[in-house]
């Protein structure tokens, strides 16, 4: 008997014996050898793709995990999923197929691990429906796992300022009010991107890569590392090592994805200031891991946890910066210090979060990025679940506090993101407007696209301020101002967006967490019962393969319910 079965609980049943001959001579002719079998197998998931700049460097770290692996006494097998780029993408029908690939990576991963029989698994993201994604599949596969974050861009330079990619969407906004011209716009185009990682703010990416710092599924600072940079490839080869341990000890992700792990996560995503996709993409991750999450938890953890993170979109500073003076660690070190993380959540090291943070030094004396607990940027969170007769199973706003708590204004109705963009940078949008963007839910999209176009557009007119904008759709981590999205049930389904006119009054108030059509509940029935669904936008492909299967957003927009 092979001393090291009990180590190879997966690939034992695809390689060995006199049986599994056939499927050794196919691995032999992919670099195994001999002494390969009796090895536990690692997967290596890798996110590469030269569609974005955030997943062009992945296959490198993928061959540095591997490394890792086989020096530790394990054999490596490098597969690739797909990635899609959001920031590409963003303000087509292309965005359409964004949230799609959450579902795609994570069927992807699960469909190699599952058939090939690995005994354990790291997986690379970069772009941010990857780490979602991927958590999703390792949560599935139950299998020892590590997540690695392919890291953070280094920050643009426009005339001696940062610059990313929101700021080129909020350029195209000032070029409509004509506050610069075509030269500038472009300029500020060719300096956004300087090259590999990804989007550098605290958007969609940096968030969900914090979250699962805070989950405990991948080595500590992990998120906050800059793609381009030594650190993060010997992060690859130690997490490949690590993976061997987790094998050896039989920790799996059930042991590390549990309740108060997720609850860990909304903390620090709260205290970062993060994107209002941390709620989808974390309620999907914890149904993964049959862990029971609802919007409900965001709400009571945002009632004690304060936002100290000053990062971009609403902030100043960038990921980039905040790697500079130690990452994500000090933070949460911070927080536990606060009795607001639980630090007895086991994690990939094999050790508890409190044990990770007892080594971790603060942050150097008169750094700004992140503030103390006595003087937050808000003394509450910043992820507000709303809830009302527009929303009657909840809406998801980012209320940061520099947008104020209260807004009420008239209804301009806009059946999908580019009608809204064009009436937007014509001017026919003004000051008062709630601009209420509908039908671009994950069925009624189908695929619930980002509003980032839309959103930078108001802020880039100078009207971040005076303008709401409420969609059954979602944003990108880059969005910012007055903004509601997952309104829930969305357009399609009937709810009360649906019926929504122009000229109607609606309120939004974050303080009581509130959004009202203000009509009658006698209009609203009689609307409601006169409303008939309107003709899916497709009618073939995996748009409408979605549609049929995915759950409400107030849900995760899961599509395995």
């Amino acid at each position: 008997m092979n001393p090291n079965c009990n180590l190879r609980p997966y690939s034992s049943k695809v390689v060995d014996g006199v049986e599994r001959a056939a499927s050794r001579a196919m691995l032999h002719a992919v670099g195994f050898k001999r002494s390969d079998f009796s090895k536990p197998q690692v997967g290596i998931a890798s996110t590469w793709s030269m569609v974005t700049p955030c997943n062009m460097h992945i296959n490198k770290l993928a061959e540095a995990a591997g490394v890792g692996a086989d020096q530790a006494g394990g054999k490596s097998v490098i597969f690739n999923t797909i990635t899609i780029s959001d920031g590409i993408s963003m303000g087509t029908e292309g965005m359409k197929y964004s949230l799609v690939s959450r579902e795609v990576i994570a069927d992807s991963i699960e469909t190699v691990a599952g058939c090939e029989g690995f005994d354990g698994l790291v997986a690379i993201g970069g772009c941010d429906k990857n780490m979602p994604g991927c958590l999703i599949a390792l949560a599935r596969l139950n299998r020892p796992s590590i997540f690695v974050y392919g890291g953070t861009i280094l920050p643009g330079c426009h005339h001696g300022r940062d610059v990313d990619i929101v700021s080129v969407f909020e350029a195209v906004g000032r070029h409509a009010r004509g506050e610069i011209g075509d030269r500038e716009l472009a300029q500020i185009e060719k300096t956004a991107i300087p090259g590999e990682g990804s989007c550098g703010g605290m958007y969609t990416a940096n968030t969900m890569a914090s979250a699962i710092e805070a989950l405990g599924m991948s080595l500590p600072n992990s998120s906050s590392r800059i793609a381009a940079s030594a650190d993060k490839e010997k992060e690859c080869v130690a997490a490949g090592a690590a993976v061997l341990e987790l094998i050896r000890k039989g920790i799996r992700p059930s042991d590390i994805l549990t309740r108060k792990a997720f609850l860990n996560a909304i903390t620090v995503v709260t205290a970062l200031g993060g994107s209002t996709n941390a709620v989808l993409h974390l309620l999907a991750m914890a149904h993964a891991a049959n862990v029971k999450l609802s919007i409900d938890d965001f709400t009571r953890i945002g009632k004690k946890t304060p936002v100290l993170a000053d990062l971009k979109p609403s902030g100043k500073y960038v990921m980039a910066d905040l790697a500079a003076i130690g990452g994500v660690a000090p933070l949460m070190k911070r927080l536990l210090a606060a009795g607001l993380l639980d630090g007895d959540c086991l994690t990939v090291t094999g050790k508890t979060l409190k044990q990770n943070l007892a080594r971790v030094k603060g942050y150097p004396r008169g750094q700004d990025i992140i503030r103390p607990m006595n003087r937050p940027i808000k003394k509450d969170g910043h992820l507000v679940i709303l809830r009302g007769n527009l929303a009657p199973e909840g809406a998801v706003a980012k209320i940061t506090g520099k947008e104020g708590l209260y807004f009420k204004g008239t209804a301009i109705v806009f059946e999908s993101e580019e009608e809204a963009l064009k009436r937007i940078l014509d001017g026919t949008v003004q000051s008062g407007h709630v601009v209420v963007i509908r039908t671009e839910g994950p069925r009624g999209g189908p695929g619930m696209r980002e509003m980032l176009a839309p959103t930078s557009a108001i802020v880039g007119r100078g009207l971040g301020k005076d303008v709401a904008l409420i969609t059954d759709g979602r944003f990108s981590g880059g969005s910012h101002g007055f903004v509601i999205g997952h309104v829930t049930p969305e357009a399609v389904c009937g709810g009360p967006i649906a019926v929504v006119k122009d000229g109607d009054l609606i309120e939004i108030d974050a303080a009581k967490r509130a959004i009202t059509l203000k009509v009658s509940k006698a209009e609203l029935k009689r609307r409601l019962a006169a409303w008939t669904p309107p003709k899916p936008r497709r009618t073939r492909g995996v748009l409408v393969k979605y549609a049929r299967q995915v759950a409400s957003a107030s849900l995760g927009a899961v599509t395995d319910l």
